[in-house]
């Protein structure tokens, strides 16, 4: 079972002065929410206080990079810590006042249970970060310095179909394939490699941006959604790979992290937390935690052996509608179907 663990922290707010005005203000703001926490199923108010009545011309409110009024319709909002900032002007000059607040989702994540539809051999050795299907084949990314890997797997029997070893300098982790080219991530190295798909031949390679590691990679046919093992999720252009926005993973307790393998499954972001045994599934639109799936029982079900790790890898086929799911060292991959409760 999962514990999710809300840092509480106090919004201080920030005063930046402007044009070396010298009028003391102690202007700050106050929201309806005491501890700076509130839902997406509420209106946010924000009010300027102003406890030296200070005569001001205007005040400029905005909610991270979004122009706002003093209450706000948090519906749409996506889920996680923002930023609210003030800019009073006034005696021409302004000042600038900033709070933080933690907008989580309404709903507790839903849970869901599964039922395993087969079981296939997997490489005991194989430490596994990625998974993915692409036109009915399976391709797999695996880690560890010198021994990381990227594979095109027969699953039904287990066989290695092809494969190429990465450079020892390279980790290996998380993998997608999107138009005939396999995206694979390295961790600390901060660099992705894309190959042809057909060829395994490197054909390019692309930086990191703001997210400084690389953990686990998917793609909805329009762009990438990357993770670093945090509780943020990248987007990445399909055609520059560069980072074009983040969202937040957010309970209706608070975030999510250590975000590791993803997948994209019907319109959703399945996320397995490393070092636990279950899958999150993400709402892409706002980052909210819709569901959760505990596969710790899987894990007793595979070869017990000293380099057994956690679970890790999974992907989905459309055909037939199911997840399969393995993990570091494992000698089986489980072929699951999803149990909505």
């Amino acid at each position: 079972m999962h514990t999710y663990k809300l840092l509480t922290f106090i919004g201080l707010s920030i005063l930046i002065s402007a044009c070396g005005s010298t009028t003391k203000t102690n202007f700050s703001i106050q929201t309806n929410s005491e501890t700076n926490i509130i839902s997406n199923a509420e209106t946010l108010s924000v009010e300027l206080l102003n406890p030296n009545n200070i005569d001001f011309d205007s005040i400029q409110l905005t909610l991270d990079t979004r122009k706002i009024s003093k209450s706000v319709d948090l519906s749409s909002m996506p889920l996680g810590e923002k930023l609210i900032k003030a800019k009073v002007f006034y005696d021409d000059t302004f000042q600038v006042v900033l709070k933080k607040v933690i907008v989580v989702n309404a709903a507790a994540p839903k849970i869901y249970t599964y039922e395993i539809v087969n079981t296939y051999a997997h490489d005991i050795t194989s430490y596994t970060q990625g998974l993915e299907f692409y036109n009915g084949e399976l391709y797999e990314s695996t880690g560890q310095y010198g021994e990381s890997k990227l594979r095109k797997l027969d699953y039904k029997n287990g066989t290695v179909l092809k494969n190429i070893d990465l450079s020892a300098s390279y980790f290996g982790e998380g993998l997608s394939v999107l138009n005939d080219k396999i995206y694979q991530l390295t961790w600390k190295e901060g660099r992705g490699l894309v190959y042809d798909v057909n060829s395994f031949e490197q054909i390019e390679t692309f930086n990191y941006g703001q997210s400084k590691e690389g953990w686990g990679l998917c793609n909805d046919g329009q762009k990438f959604y990357k993770s670093d093992g945090s509780e943020y999720l990248w987007f990445l252009n399909p055609n520059t790979l560069a980072e074009e926005g983040s969202l937040q993973a957010y309970t209706n307790k608070g975030k999510l992290t250590n975000l590791n393998e993803l997948e994209w499954v019907d319109g959703m972001i399945y996320a397995n937390r490393y070092q636990k045994n279950g899958v999150a599934i993400i709402n892409p639109e706002n980052g909210a935690i819709e569901a959760v799936i505990d596969f710790k029982a899987l894990k007793t079900k595979v070869t017990k052996h000293q380099g057994l790790d956690v679970l890790n890898g999974m992907a989905y086929n459309p055909k037939t509608k199911t997840l399969f799911v393995t993990g570091k060292r494992w000698d089986k991959l489980f072929e699951v179907k999803i149990i909505e409760n």
